[in-house]
Protein backbone atom coordinates (compact mmCIF):
# COMPACT_ATOMS: atom_id res chain seq x y z
CA UNK A 1 0.00 0.00 0.00
CA UNK A 2 1.15 3.47 -1.05
CA UNK A 3 1.57 6.03 2.07
CA UNK A 4 -0.29 9.04 1.29
CA UNK A 5 2.26 12.19 0.79
CA UNK A 6 1.58 15.21 2.58
CA UNK A 7 0.46 18.09 1.25
CA UNK A 8 2.57 21.19 2.30
CA UNK A 9 0.44 24.67 2.44
CA UNK A 10 2.95 27.42 1.72
CA UNK A 11 1.67 31.01 2.08
CA UNK A 12 3.23 34.30 0.66
CA UNK A 13 2.86 36.31 3.95
CA UNK A 14 4.22 39.34 2.35
CA UNK A 15 1.66 39.64 -0.70
CA UNK A 16 -1.13 38.61 1.52
CA UNK A 17 -0.31 41.23 3.70
CA UNK A 18 0.39 43.79 1.49
CA UNK A 19 -3.06 43.15 -0.10
CA UNK A 20 -5.16 43.08 3.30
CA UNK A 21 -3.48 46.76 4.15
CA UNK A 22 -4.69 48.28 0.46
CA UNK A 23 -8.16 46.59 0.23
CA UNK A 24 -9.07 48.22 3.76
CA UNK A 25 -6.91 51.04 3.78
CA UNK A 26 -8.41 52.44 0.67
CA UNK A 27 -11.82 52.42 2.73
CA UNK A 28 -10.41 54.52 5.39
CA UNK A 29 -10.69 50.91 7.41
CA UNK A 30 -7.18 50.41 9.74
CA UNK A 31 -8.36 48.93 13.25
CA UNK A 32 -6.14 49.94 15.30
CA UNK A 33 -5.41 48.31 18.39
CA UNK A 34 -5.58 49.60 22.17
CA UNK A 35 -2.05 51.36 21.49
CA UNK A 36 -3.30 52.83 18.04
CA UNK A 37 -1.28 51.27 15.95
CA UNK A 38 -3.26 49.89 12.61
CA UNK A 39 -3.67 46.12 12.42
CA UNK A 40 -5.69 46.03 9.31
CA UNK A 41 -2.93 44.10 6.99
CA UNK A 42 -1.96 41.68 9.58
CA UNK A 43 -5.73 40.35 10.29
CA UNK A 44 -6.47 40.16 6.44
CA UNK A 45 -3.30 38.52 6.28
CA UNK A 46 -4.43 35.90 9.36
CA UNK A 47 -8.10 35.42 8.13
CA UNK A 48 -6.71 34.57 4.26
CA UNK A 49 -4.01 32.10 5.48
CA UNK A 50 -6.98 30.51 7.78
CA UNK A 51 -9.41 30.85 5.00
CA UNK A 52 -6.67 29.07 2.32
CA UNK A 53 -5.82 26.46 5.27
CA UNK A 54 -9.84 25.43 5.60
CA UNK A 55 -9.88 25.14 1.95
CA UNK A 56 -7.00 23.41 0.45
CA UNK A 57 -7.04 21.41 4.18
CA UNK A 58 -3.12 20.75 4.08
CA UNK A 59 -1.46 18.08 6.24
CA UNK A 60 1.50 21.01 7.13
CA UNK A 61 1.35 24.79 6.95
CA UNK A 62 4.73 27.39 6.27
CA UNK A 63 4.56 31.63 5.49
CA UNK A 64 7.40 32.57 3.61
CA UNK A 65 8.48 36.36 3.96
CA UNK A 66 10.66 38.98 2.80
CA UNK A 67 13.20 39.90 5.29
CA UNK A 68 13.79 43.82 4.29
CA UNK A 69 13.71 45.62 0.97
CA UNK A 70 17.29 45.19 0.06
CA UNK A 71 17.94 41.86 -2.04
CA UNK A 72 21.06 40.54 -4.26
CA UNK A 73 18.87 41.99 -6.92
CA UNK A 74 18.83 45.07 -5.89
CA UNK A 75 22.92 44.48 -6.18
CA UNK A 76 22.28 43.13 -9.81
CA UNK A 77 20.45 45.98 -10.76
CA UNK A 78 20.03 49.52 -8.62
CA UNK A 79 16.63 50.22 -10.58
CA UNK A 80 15.19 46.71 -9.09
CA UNK A 81 11.90 48.11 -7.52
CA UNK A 82 13.15 51.58 -7.47
CA UNK A 83 9.86 53.10 -8.50
CA UNK A 84 7.82 51.61 -5.38
CA UNK A 85 6.44 54.72 -3.21
CA UNK A 86 8.02 53.70 0.29
CA UNK A 87 5.34 52.14 2.18
CA UNK A 88 2.33 54.23 4.24
CA UNK A 89 3.26 54.63 8.08
CA UNK A 90 0.49 52.63 8.78
CA UNK A 91 1.97 49.58 7.15
CA UNK A 92 5.44 49.31 8.72
CA UNK A 93 4.70 48.58 12.10
CA UNK A 94 2.93 45.36 10.88
CA UNK A 95 5.76 43.59 9.08
CA UNK A 96 7.18 42.47 12.49
CA UNK A 97 3.31 41.98 13.73
CA UNK A 98 2.23 40.19 10.91
CA UNK A 99 5.42 37.55 11.63
CA UNK A 100 4.27 37.54 15.41
CA UNK A 101 0.78 37.03 15.11
CA UNK A 102 1.42 34.20 12.17
CA UNK A 103 4.10 32.22 15.30
CA UNK A 104 1.41 32.90 17.53
CA UNK A 105 -1.28 31.27 15.92
CA UNK A 106 1.25 28.34 15.28
CA UNK A 107 2.28 28.86 12.11
CA UNK A 108 5.88 28.33 11.05
CA UNK A 109 7.56 31.27 9.52
CA UNK A 110 10.35 31.36 7.07
CA UNK A 111 12.77 34.29 5.77
CA UNK A 112 15.82 34.68 5.13
CA UNK A 113 18.27 38.26 4.57
CA UNK A 114 18.76 39.24 1.24
CA UNK A 115 16.46 36.71 -0.23
CA UNK A 116 12.86 37.54 -1.48
CA UNK A 117 10.30 35.16 -0.35
CA UNK A 118 9.85 33.86 -4.12
CA UNK A 119 13.17 32.40 -3.09
CA UNK A 120 12.17 30.63 0.06
CA UNK A 121 9.55 29.53 -1.79
CA UNK A 122 10.89 28.49 -4.82
CA UNK A 123 13.81 26.10 -2.27
CA UNK A 124 10.98 24.85 -0.34
CA UNK A 125 9.28 23.16 -3.43
CA UNK A 126 12.78 22.01 -4.64
CA UNK A 127 13.36 20.53 -1.09
CA UNK A 128 9.88 18.83 -0.76
CA UNK A 129 9.93 17.63 -4.78
CA UNK A 130 8.69 14.41 -5.14
CA UNK A 131 7.87 14.12 -1.32
CA UNK A 132 5.00 16.27 -1.10
CA UNK A 133 2.13 18.32 -2.86
CA UNK A 134 2.38 21.74 -2.59
CA UNK A 135 -0.47 24.28 -2.71
CA UNK A 136 1.16 28.23 -3.01
CA UNK A 137 -1.28 31.08 -1.66
CA UNK A 138 -0.07 34.35 -3.45
CA UNK A 139 -1.16 36.60 -5.63
CA UNK A 140 2.67 37.07 -7.69
CA UNK A 141 2.35 35.43 -10.81
CA UNK A 142 6.27 35.39 -11.28
CA UNK A 143 5.44 32.43 -8.88
CA UNK A 144 4.13 30.27 -11.99
CA UNK A 145 7.28 29.60 -13.15
CA UNK A 146 7.47 27.45 -10.34
CA UNK A 147 5.06 24.99 -11.51
CA UNK A 148 5.96 21.22 -11.80
CA UNK A 149 3.77 18.01 -11.45
CA UNK A 150 2.99 18.05 -7.59
CA UNK A 151 2.53 21.64 -7.29
CA UNK A 152 -0.18 24.20 -7.62
CA UNK A 153 -0.33 27.94 -7.61
CA UNK A 154 -3.18 29.87 -6.09
CA UNK A 155 -3.62 33.13 -6.93
CA UNK A 156 -5.83 35.61 -5.06
CA UNK A 157 -8.80 36.65 -6.61
CA UNK A 158 -11.55 37.82 -4.82
CA UNK A 159 -12.02 37.93 -0.72
CA UNK A 160 -11.10 35.39 1.13
CA UNK A 161 -12.08 32.12 -0.19
CA UNK A 162 -11.90 32.90 -4.43
CA UNK A 163 -8.67 31.83 -6.12
CA UNK A 164 -6.88 31.00 -9.86
CA UNK A 165 -5.60 27.83 -9.75
CA UNK A 166 -2.94 27.07 -11.75
CA UNK A 167 -1.28 23.53 -12.10
CA UNK A 168 1.35 22.49 -14.81
CA UNK A 169 -0.88 21.46 -17.55
CA UNK A 170 -3.38 24.14 -17.06
CA UNK A 171 -0.28 27.06 -17.64
CA UNK A 172 1.24 24.46 -20.48
CA UNK A 173 -2.27 24.66 -22.33
CA UNK A 174 -2.60 28.63 -21.29
CA UNK A 175 0.99 29.55 -22.33
CA UNK A 176 1.97 27.39 -24.79
CA UNK A 177 5.37 27.12 -22.98
CA UNK A 178 6.83 25.67 -19.83
CA UNK A 179 7.00 26.80 -16.33
CA UNK A 180 10.43 27.77 -16.94
CA UNK A 181 10.29 29.05 -20.02
CA UNK A 182 7.97 31.99 -18.23
CA UNK A 183 11.45 33.45 -16.92
CA UNK A 184 12.56 34.03 -20.55
CA UNK A 185 9.37 35.56 -21.06
CA UNK A 186 10.55 37.83 -19.16
CA UNK A 187 13.27 38.57 -19.85
CA UNK A 188 12.20 39.80 -23.12
CA UNK A 189 9.04 41.69 -21.62
CA UNK A 190 10.94 42.95 -18.27
CA UNK A 191 8.24 43.93 -15.22
CA UNK A 192 7.28 46.99 -14.85
CA UNK A 193 6.62 46.15 -11.04
CA UNK A 194 9.84 45.08 -10.25
CA UNK A 195 11.08 48.43 -11.94
CA UNK A 196 13.70 45.92 -15.29
CA UNK A 197 12.65 46.83 -18.83
CA UNK A 198 13.81 44.09 -20.52
CA UNK A 199 14.21 45.02 -24.62
CA UNK A 200 12.70 47.84 -25.63
CA UNK A 201 10.14 47.34 -28.11
CA UNK A 202 9.77 43.37 -27.98
CA UNK A 203 5.71 42.92 -26.19
CA UNK A 204 4.18 40.10 -24.51
CA UNK A 205 2.53 38.10 -28.20
CA UNK A 206 6.72 38.67 -29.28
CA UNK A 207 8.18 37.34 -26.46
CA UNK A 208 5.82 33.59 -26.68
CA UNK A 209 6.42 33.92 -30.21
CA UNK A 210 10.98 33.89 -29.95
CA UNK A 211 10.29 31.81 -26.84
CA UNK A 212 7.95 28.80 -28.40
CA UNK A 213 10.03 28.95 -31.97
CA UNK A 214 13.76 28.80 -29.93
CA UNK A 215 13.37 27.80 -26.63
CA UNK A 216 14.53 29.79 -24.56
CA UNK A 217 17.15 33.72 -24.42
CA UNK A 218 20.14 31.50 -25.41
CA UNK A 219 18.10 30.02 -28.32
CA UNK A 220 16.93 33.43 -29.50
CA UNK A 221 20.19 34.73 -29.22
CA UNK A 222 22.17 31.75 -30.95
CA UNK A 223 18.83 32.14 -33.88
CA UNK A 224 19.40 36.51 -34.58
CA UNK A 225 19.85 36.25 -38.28
CA UNK A 226 16.92 34.31 -39.17
CA UNK A 227 15.30 36.93 -37.53
CA UNK A 228 14.09 40.16 -39.08
CA UNK A 229 16.00 42.98 -38.75
CA UNK A 230 13.98 45.13 -36.89
CA UNK A 231 13.50 42.72 -33.73
CA UNK A 232 17.47 41.72 -34.60
CA UNK A 233 18.06 45.28 -33.99
CA UNK A 234 15.99 45.43 -30.92
CA UNK A 235 17.56 42.72 -29.27
CA UNK A 236 21.00 43.27 -30.01
CA UNK A 237 20.51 46.99 -28.83
CA UNK A 238 19.21 45.30 -25.79
CA UNK A 239 21.25 42.36 -25.01
CA UNK A 240 22.80 43.76 -21.77
CA UNK A 241 19.09 44.40 -20.36
CA UNK A 242 17.69 41.17 -21.47
CA UNK A 243 20.50 38.78 -19.64
CA UNK A 244 20.42 40.83 -16.83
CA UNK A 245 16.47 40.89 -16.82
CA UNK A 246 16.75 37.10 -17.13
CA UNK A 247 18.72 36.86 -13.83
CA UNK A 248 16.38 39.67 -12.08
CA UNK A 249 12.87 37.13 -13.51
CA UNK A 250 14.43 33.77 -12.04
CA UNK A 251 13.29 32.51 -8.76
CA UNK A 252 16.13 30.91 -6.75
CA UNK A 253 15.84 27.54 -5.77
CA UNK A 254 18.65 26.45 -4.18
CA UNK A 255 18.71 28.04 -0.54
CA UNK A 256 19.14 25.58 1.85
CA UNK A 257 16.12 25.12 3.71
CA UNK A 258 15.75 23.77 7.27
CA UNK A 259 12.34 22.45 7.25
CA UNK A 260 11.07 19.21 8.62
CA UNK A 261 7.58 18.50 8.66
CA UNK A 262 7.53 18.18 12.78
CA UNK A 263 7.92 22.06 12.60
CA UNK A 264 5.11 22.58 10.19
CA UNK A 265 1.85 21.19 11.83
CA UNK A 266 -1.35 22.69 11.39
CA UNK A 267 -1.85 24.52 14.80
CA UNK A 268 -5.24 24.28 16.81
CA UNK A 269 -6.96 27.29 17.48
CA UNK A 270 -8.10 26.92 20.81
CA UNK A 271 -9.42 29.10 23.54
CA UNK A 272 -5.74 29.76 24.59
CA UNK A 273 -4.73 31.15 21.30
CA UNK A 274 -8.47 32.78 20.58
CA UNK A 275 -8.18 34.82 23.90
CA UNK A 276 -4.67 36.16 23.00
CA UNK A 277 -5.15 37.73 20.08
CA UNK A 278 -8.34 39.12 21.10
CA UNK A 279 -6.17 40.83 23.82
CA UNK A 280 -3.54 41.83 20.78
CA UNK A 281 -6.70 43.71 19.57
CA UNK A 282 -7.20 40.74 16.80
CA UNK A 283 -10.41 40.60 17.35
CA UNK A 284 -11.18 39.95 13.44
CA UNK A 285 -9.42 37.48 13.26
CA UNK A 286 -10.38 35.67 16.57
CA UNK A 287 -13.88 35.83 15.04
CA UNK A 288 -12.55 34.39 12.06
CA UNK A 289 -11.32 31.60 13.12
CA UNK A 290 -15.32 30.81 15.45
CA UNK A 291 -16.61 30.54 11.81
CA UNK A 292 -14.33 28.83 10.09
CA UNK A 293 -13.22 26.05 12.99
CA UNK A 294 -14.89 24.54 15.58
CA UNK A 295 -12.60 23.74 19.29
CA UNK A 296 -13.59 21.33 21.69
Amino acid sequence: MTEEKPHILIIDGMALLFRSFFATSAMGHFFPNDAGVPTNGVQGFARHTMTAASIFKPTHMAVCWDMGAHTFRNDLFDGYKANRPAPPEELVPQFDMARDASALIGWKNYGEKGMEADDLIGSMITHWDGKAEITVVSGDRDLLQLLRPGVNIALIKKGYSEYDIYTEDRFVEEYGITPLQYIDKKAFTGDTADGYPGVKGIGPKTALTLIKQYGSVDGVVAALDELTPARRKRIEEGMDMLMLSRKLAEIHCDLEVEASLEEMPIPNYDDHVKQTLEQLGYSLVMRHANSLYVTN
